[in-house]
């Protein structure tokens, strides 16, 4: 993880742990098309509903990345 995004993660726990979809998108380093089509399929990480807006907290996006993550090898 790059400093700026380590930054980045870090003071969205300490400041606002809800992230949008687009900051969810950038964190994770995909499309925010992509991260819609796995809320739809329920692929995603965990989300909730915050009035009109989905919104998704960087426990729960950390968990899911962790959760994916496969071994050490090359693909």
């Amino acid at each position: 993880m790059h400093d700026d995004a380590a930054a980045r993660a870090k003071a969205a726990r300490e400041c606002c742990p809800f992230l949008t979809a687009k900051q969810t998108a950038f964190h994770l380093g995909i499309a925010r098309s992509t991260l819609k089509a796995m809320r739809l399929a329920g692929k995603g990480p965990r989300c909730r509903r915050h009035g009109r807006t989905w919104r998704y907290h960087i426990h729960d996006i950390e968990a899911w990345s962790a959760a994916s993550a496969r071994g050490g090898g090359h693909g």
